[in-house]
């Protein structure tokens, strides 16, 4: 095990499933709650990690927005960002494309060009420092009206430039794709690309609207699509990458034990799926450790792990050219 951790460590990666927010570590959410004044609920960083225990993605959210509460200022965005292209270029991510929520932070008073100014200019420095190539794909909170998704979309139409796509996240259970369709159809018109949280612990139904309703080009989890024989066969066939993250998925107990998560089995049914970390402050790991958990616990080999970048990179929303680039740079550390 110790040589196959080497080698997922030094493997160059992608990270397709990434909500920014989620990578803000104790550490750094004290830092920026000294300096912005703001009151939270913990004395210590050790009791901001105590309270990251969760039975359910709603304990998890609950605890997720309060701690969004420290992000104020452009340069609160900026600091959180560059932080996460810092600590995934030390795990070799070359390629990562990140999730943001402008809605938790416009909903407070934080103005969208707040968000974005600080979220890109360190996209910008991490592409100078690092070399680490991004996507930005802004969110839509499910929990909200589809009013206020239309009020966030027609936000977004300045940044078109910086904005590759749009997503569907938050509370799955009780707001279903569809209640965001005409959202969605406005967005794909204006030249976005479209993911969407589904199948987490939405049932596989979940998963058609989002194929047929939102047409989606890339499907965020999907773990549930497997109780469906129809389904994981139009995904196979349609070759739809999912973006599934191992640790979350543990941590918010949609798979009790390691040894039972899907991701293998997935792979053994052709599905595209590849290795992500969600929210890493909150589950507990980012790439290398969601590689090495699955590694672990499903006795996966090299060939297999090496799929599973492979199809990081393919399922990218980079051109055809730079997803060859990074593909043979996998291929020449691999052989």
């Amino acid at each position: 095990m110790a040589d196959l951790n080497s080698f997922i460590e030094n493997m160059p990666k992608a990270e397709l499933h990434l909500h920014i927010e989620g990578s803000l570590e104790p550490e750094l959410m004290f830092a920026l709650a000294r300096r912005n004044g703001v009151d939270i609920p913990f004395k210590s960083i050790e009791e901001v990690r105590d309270a990251y225990q969760f039975s359910n993605l709603q304990d998890f959210l609950d605890i997720y927005y309060q701690g969004m509460s420290v992000l104020i200022t452009e340069q609160d965005f900026y600091d959180l960002t560059f932080a996460y292209l810092t600590k995934v270029h030390e795990q070799n991510v070359i390629h990562t494309e990140i999730f943001f929520d402008p809605q938790g932070h416009t909903d407070r008073g934080i103005p969208f060009a707040d968000v974005i100014n600080g979220i890109t200019r360190a996209l910008e420095d991490g592409r100078k420092k690092y070399g680490i190539t991004t996507r930005l794909i802004m969110c839509f909170l499910r929990h909200l009206t589809e009013e206020a998704a239309f009020s966030t979309l027609d936000q977004a139409l300045s940044y078109r430039d910086r904005i590759v796509g749009v997503g569907l996240d938050s509370s799955e259970l009780g707001h279903p794709p569809a209640k965001f369709a005409r959202v969605f159809d406005k967005a794909k018109s204006a030249g976005f690309l479209a993911v969407a949280h589904a199948g987490e612990e939405g049932p596989p139904e979940y998963v058609y609207e989002s194929l047929d309703l939102l047409k989606i080009d890339r499907l965020d989890h999907g773990n549930r699509s497997l109780e469906d024989a129809d389904l994981v066969n139009r995904l196979v066939k349609e070759q739809m990458a999912l973006t599934v993250c191992p640790l979350s998925n543990f941590k918010l107990a949609g798979v009790k034990d390691m040894r039972d998560h899907p991701i293998r089995k997935m792979l053994e049914l052709g599905l595209k799926a590849t290795v992500n970390s969600d929210d890493p402050a909150y589950f507990g790991g980012y790439v290398n450790e969601n590689y090495k958990a699955i590694t672990e616990s499903l006795d996966l080999t090299k060939a297999q792990i090496m799929t599973l970048a492979r199809n990081g990179f393919e399922a990218s929303f980079c051109s055809p050219a730079e997803k060859q680039a990074m593909i043979a740079r996998l291929d020449a550390y691999g052989a």
